[in-house]
C-alpha cells in the first residue's frame, strides 16, 4: 500500500514537472525593452521640424525601387501634391538671414556650431505600455552624475523629446518603478555641407514662389510684341511698383538661389535618411558666379537688391566656419594667380580665413563651377539666336556672343583656374590635403542630347515663340554641346589630379530630356507643352496662362525660354530701365532669358541632386569607418 502511494505520488510529480517544463518550452520568450530614437528635425536649416518631415515621410513612402533615385523620386510626389511648387510654404522659415547675407536663426544662436540636437526617443518590449509611466533620464557621455537632465515621467507608449549635448552625447535611460529597464547611449553625427559655385547649383529657374498670371489679362510690349500673359495685380504699366512686387521670390533674391537647387536637396536627402544624423548645410552658390568672380572676389549676383552679397564665396564659407565671428582678412597678393596665369587674381586679392583652431572642419565641400568661365551664356546665345537677330549685333543678352572656337580658347584657362580653387580650399577652408575627396565637383548636364545619345536637338523654334529672334541651331547646339562635353573631361581630370570626387551620373539620366524634349507619342499634355499661350483676338491660345503649373513633372529637364517667362518671368523695375516704348521689348528679352532659361527644372536638379548624394554617402562612409577604426573605447558613465 505504501508502496502505491509512493508510486502515485511520483506519477504526479512527474505530470506537474512535465507541465512545467512544456509551459516553458511554449512561452514565447518576451522581449527586452530596448530604445530608439531619431533627431527631431535633422535637415538644420529649416526652423520648423515640420518642414523636414515633409520631405522625411515623403522618403520613408517611397518603394525599393523608388529609392534607388530618392530626390528624384519625392520630387515627383511633391508635385503631384503642390505642381505651383512646395518650397512656397518653406523658403521663408530658414536659418538664411538675405538681410545680412549670413546662416544664423533667430530663434538660437548655434545653428553654425551647435551645441546640442533635440532628440525623439521611445522605448518598445513593455507590457501593457499604456498603463505604465517610464521615468526618462539623460545622462551627458562623460560628465558627473550632477549633470544629468530633470527626469521626465511619461506613458511607455508615449515618445519622449530630448536634448542631447553636441558632439559628446548623452546616455539616455529608462526607469518603472525606480528600475532600470534599459540604457543605451545617443550621439548625433551632425555633418557640415557647404555648396558653392554657379547658377547650376544655385537652382536659377526654379523660383521658391513662381510668379502668378492673370486668367483674363494680356500684357503688350510693343506693337508687334502683343497679347502676353500678365501678372496678376492691380499694376498699370510693365516695371512699376505694383509689378515689380509680383516678382518671384528666392531663398535669396540676389544669386537667385533656392530650396530646388541639387546642393540643398542633396545636403536634405543626407539628414533624412539616417535617423542618428544632422546637417548643418551652408549654400553659398550665385547665379551667373565664375571661380574668380564668385569664388575668389565678391560677385554681387544675378538680381539687383539693396543688401547684394559682401564677401567672395570662399570668404563667406570661412566666415560660416567660424560661425560668423572671427574670420579675419588675409592679403594674399601672390598665392593664387598661379605665375600671371589668372590675372585678375594678382595684386591686391584679400580673402578671409578662420584660424585652424577655430574652424568647423568641412564633411563636405559640393562645388559646381566651369560654365561660366568658358561663357555659357555666350554659347547658348550663339546657338539660339538667328543670324539677322538685332540680339546678336548687340551680343547676345547684352553681352559677348561666341561659339566653338572661343569657348576652346576659355577651356585653356580653366585647369589653372581649378588648380588655384584646391589651393584655397585646403589652405583657406582647412580641408586636409589627404581627405581631398570630401570636395564633390559636380559635371555639367548635356542640355541637347536625345535619347540615343549621339544626336541633337534639330532647327526648330519649339519653346522658343516668346521672342521672334529665337531659333534653336541643330549645328551650333552640337558646337555647344561639344565644347560642353570637353568642359567636363577637363573637370574630371583636373578632379583626379586634386583627388577630388567627380560627379557625373546624372548626364546619361538627361539624354532626350534636353530643351527640346517634349512627349510625342501621348495625349496632349499642358506639362510637356512648348508653346507660350498668346490671347489673340480675345482667346488664350494654346492654353490659359493662370493654369500653367511650373513644377508639374515633364519630359524636359531644361526650362525653354518660354518655359522661364512662365516660371519666374523675371523684369526690372522702370527706374533701372529707360521708360521708353522702344525699349519695352529688352523687359520681355529680359523676362525669357533671365528668369533661368537653359537650366535644369526641378526635376532635374533632383535627379543630378541624387548623383550628388550617391557620392556624397560614399566618402561619408569612407570617414565613418576609418573614424570607428581608430576610435578608442568611450568612457562609460
Amino acid at each position: 500500500m505504501a508502496r502505491r502511494i509512493a508510486g502515485s505520488i511520483l506519477d504526479a510529480l512527474a505530470g506537474v514537472l512535465t507541465l512545467v517544463v512544456v509551459t516553458l518550452v511554449a512561452a514565447p520568450a518576451q522581449a527586452e525593452p530596448r530604445v530608439s530614437w531619431e533627431v527631431t528635425n535633422p535637415f538644420r536649416l529649416f526652423l520648423d521640424g515640420a518642414d523636414t518631415e515633409v520631405h522625411r515621410a515623403t522618403w520613408a513612402s517611397l518603394s525599393e525601387r523608388e529609392k534607388r533615385s530618392p530626390v528624384l523620386a519625392a520630387e515627383r510626389l511633391l508635385s503631384e501634391r503642390h505642381p505651383d511648387g512646395w518650397a512656397a510654404t518653406m523658403f521663408h522659415k530658414t536659418c538664411w538671414d538675405a538681410f545680412t547675407n549670413r546662416y544664423t536663426c533667430p530663434d538660437r544662436i548655434d545653428y553654425l556650431a551647435p551645441k546640442s540636437h533635440k532628440v525623439r526617443a521611445r522605448i518598445d518590449g513593455v507590457g501593457d505600455a499604456q498603463t505604465v509611466d517610464c521615468t526618462w533620464l539623460t545622462a551627458p557621455q562623460g560628465k558627473p552624475a550632477q549633470a544629468r537632465g530633470k527626469a521626465i515621467v511619461l506613458p511607455c507608449d508615449t515618445p519622449v523629446v530630448l536634448e542631447i549635448p553636441y558632439p559628446g552625447g548623452a546616455w539616455i535611460s529608462v526607469e518603472i518603478g525606480g528600475r532600470q529597464v534599459a540604457e543605451l547611449l545617443a550621439q548625433v553625427r551632425d555633418v557640415f555641407i557647404v555648396g558653392m559655385g554657379d547658377s547650376f547649383a544655385s537652382g536659377e529657374g526654379n523660383p521658391d514662389v513662381p510668379v502668378r498670371f492673370s486668367p483674363e489679362r494680356s500684357a503688350d510690349y510693343d506693337d508687334k510684341l502683343r497679347g502676353y500673359p500678365a501678372r496678376v495685380g492691380t499694376w498699370s504699366e510693365i516695371g512699376e511698383r505694383g509689378f515689380i512686387e509680383e516678382n518671384a521670390r528666392w531663398l535669396d533674391q540676389a544669386c537667385h538661389r533656392s530650396l530646388y537647387s541639387h546642393q540643398l536637396r542633396a545636403a536634405l536627402q543626407i539628414a533624412i535618411e539616417d535617423p542618428h544624423r544632422a546637417v548643418t548645410f551652408v549654400g553659398l552658390a550665385c547665379s551667373g558666379a565664375e571661380s574668380v568672380n564668385g569664388l575668389f572676389l565678391r560677385y554681387k549676383g544675378h538680381e539687383w537688391v539693396p543688401n547684394p552679397p559682401v564677401l567672395s564665396q570662399i570668404s563667406a564659407a570661412a566666415e560660416a566656419q567660424c560661425n560668423n565671428r572671427g574670420a579675419k582678412d588675409y592679403d594674399l597678393p601672390e598665392a593664387y594667380h598661379l605665375n600671371g596665369a589668372i590675372p585678375d587674381l594678382q595684386g591686391g586679392l584679400v580673402l578671409r580665413k578662420c584660424d585652424a583652431e577655430q574652424a568647423r572642419r568641412i564633411d563636405l565641400l559640393m562645388v559646381s563651377i566651369g560654365g561660366n568661365d568658358i561663357g555659357f551664356a555666350r554659347l547658348v546665345a550663339n546657338a539660339v539666336l538667328t543670324d539677322s537677330s538685332t540680339l546678336r549685333s548687340l551680343g547676345g543678352w547684352f553681352g559677348q556672343v561666341h561659339g566653338y572656337k572661343e569657348a576652346l580658347t576659355a577651356l585653356d584657362t580653366l585647369d589653372e583656374k581649378l588648380k588655384s580653387t584646391n589651393r584655397a580650399i585646403h589652405n583657406l577652408l582647412h580641408i586636409p590635403w589627404n581627405e581631398a575627396d570630401r570636395v564633390l565637383l559636380t559635371g555639367y548636364p548635356p542640355m541637347a542630347l536625345m535619347d540615343d545619345g549621339k544626336t541633337f536637338c534639330p532647327d526648330s523654334k519649339d519653346g522658343m515663340t516668346v521672342l521672334p529672334d529665337f531659333r534653336l541651331s541643330e549645328t551650333k547646339a552640337r558646337e555647344g554641346e561639344e565644347a560642353a562635353a570637353k568642359l567636363n573631361v577637363i573637370m574630371k581630370e583636373s578632379a583626379q589630379a586634386h583627388n577630388w570626387t567627380f560627379v557625373d551620373g546624372h548626364r546619361t539620366a538627361f539624354r532626350g530630356r534636353g530643351i527640346c524634349a517634349s512627349f510625342t507619342d501621348a495625349p496632349w499634355s499642358l506639362a510637356d507643352e512648348l508653346r507660350l499661350p498668346r490671347k489673340l483676338d480675345g482667346h488664350w491660345e494654346p492654353y490659359n496662362p493662370s493654369d500653367y503649373k511650373p513644377y508639374a513633372s515633364r519630359q524636359r529637364w531644361f526650362r525653354t525660354p518660354n518655359d522661364a517667362f512662365m516660371t519666374a518671368n523675371f523684369h526690372v523695375s522702370q527706374s533701372l530701365l529707360l521708360k521708353t516704348k522702344a525699349l519695352s521689348w529688352v523687359q520681355l528679352l529680359l523676362a525669357a532669358t533671365y528668369s533661368g532659361a537653359f537650366h535644369p527644372t526641378a526635376e532635374g536638379q533632383a535627379a543630378i541632386a541624387d548623383a550628388v548624394a550617391d557620392q556624397a554617402r560614399k566618402v561619408l562612409a569612407r570617414y565613418e569607418a576609418k573614424r570607428a577604426r581608430n576610435a578608442t573605447p568611450r568612457a562609460g558613465r
